[in-house]
């Protein structure tokens, strides 16, 4: 997992200097194409896609040149602006249809689709927590367009094992797939498997024209469905040593952001809300990486329990945090998280209307000060 996605902060400001935003919008749909590997590190709050695009711009790339990867920050942005105003855990637009169950299939589980790229995308998933972006692709639609099971259940089990795991970009982008949140639903066949994956399978039943697969009836092998299980593991809980007089500053699943308020003397707390991952779990994994990278912090504490109990506990009360539309019954400062706009902050029901508008304050928030959050 290191070798792919290390956690020392130097290390991820040096993966954020190699991104070749060219070869990416080139390349980017192909498994072993370039891309970045920074996704873990903006999903867990410790770099920002303003950081990332205002890199690009201080080594003189204007946006023409690199728009392809440009879009595919804002898709990040636009996702968490949906997940501010909308339940994410319901068909946003329109509802998925056909349903036929609302589990998972269990041929998913047990990377057995007979489908091999999708089959060894499942397995990497589940040994590194990483799953390219075409293959989530892939597996989504196999799942609820060829299975016909709803998108929830299915895209919590990835969100469970994705060092990248955002709860709004995941379901998002599984409703996308599903159409519950698009204009039609997304269909990959196996000549458009084999294509991007290279992988030579034939006469399967993804082996189709798009035509056949929107009318394919469910293949045997796939409508055995089953439940997936989650574990959790927390860390053990410890004693903190707070200073009321000083801020509080806390930081979560979503904000592992080292620089931020770095200068400032004050508590430093790593909130792990065993509710909170009761309702969102994620892997082992997930949680080993996300304390390894809030290693970069210094000074921090991990606090096991409700936000509520480490007030009650501790008597803290001049507390800042990052807003999130997952801080349950946060009190204290709610300060911004770092946008590409921060002013396109209207919902718009599609990810276009949203470019369009942040394409055109782009001049006025990058490149009339190219400097602008990169210094935070």
């Amino acid at each position: 997992m290191n070798g792919i996605f290390p956690t020392d902060y130097k290390a991820i400001l040096q993966k954020i200097e190699q991104v070749d935003p060219v070869q990416y919008g080139k390349s980017r749909n192909f498994i072993n194409g370039a891309v970045t590997y920074l996704s873990p590190y903006i999903s867990r709050g410790v770099i920002s896609t303003k950081q990332v695009l205002n890199s690009l711009f201080e080594k003189g790339y204007e946006i023409r040149q690199i728009e392809s990867f440009v879009k595919e920050l804002c898709w990040r942005d636009y996702f968490q602006r949906v997940g501010q105003l909308k339940d994410l855990s319901k068909d946003i637009r329109q509802q998925q249809e056909p349903v036929l169950n609302y589990k998972i299939p269990v041929q998913i589980l047990n990377a057995a689709t007979g489908i091999q790229s999708i089959d060894d995308a499942i397995n990497q998933l589940y040994l590194t927590g990483y799953m390219h972006n075409h293959c989530r692709m892939y597996t989504a639609s196999l799942v609820c367009n060829i299975a016909k099971s709803h998108w929830l259940h299915p895209s919590k089990w990835m969100y469970y094992h994705l060092l990248d795991g955002d709860w709004a970009s995941n379901t998002c982008s599984w409703q996308w797939v599903a159409g519950a949140n698009s204009t039609k639903k997304y269909y990959a066949n196996q000549e458009n498997i084999n294509k991007f994956t290279f992988s030579n399978q034939t006469n399967t039943y993804l082996d189709k024209s798009y035509e056949e697969l929107e009318t394919l009836e469910t293949p045997v092998s796939l409508r055995l469905t089953g439940m997936f299980m989650p574990e959790v593991y927390l860390p053990e809980a410890t004693t903190l040593e707070i200073d009321t007089a000083l801020p509080t500053f806390i930081y979560n699943y979503y904000n592992l952001d080292p620089i931020w308020h770095k200068e400032e003397i004050g508590n430093r707390i790593l909130l792990v809300e065993p509710k909170f991952f009761s309702q969102h779990p994620v892997s082992k994994q997930c949680m080993d990486f996300m304390l390894a990278l809030s290693k970069n912090i210094s000074g921090i504490q991990v606090f096991k329990g409700s936000f509520q109990s480490l007030t009650e506990t501790y008597s803290v009360e001049n507390i800042y945090y990052k807003e999130h539309p997952l801080n349950i019954g946060y009190k204290g400062t709610r300060e911004p998280r770092d946008w590409i706009s921060n002013t396109v902050t209207e919902y718009y029901s599609s990810f276009f209307g949203y470019w369009k508008s942040v394409k055109g304050s782009l001049s006025k928030e990058h490149l009339s000060g190219k400097n602008q959050g990169m210094d935070r």
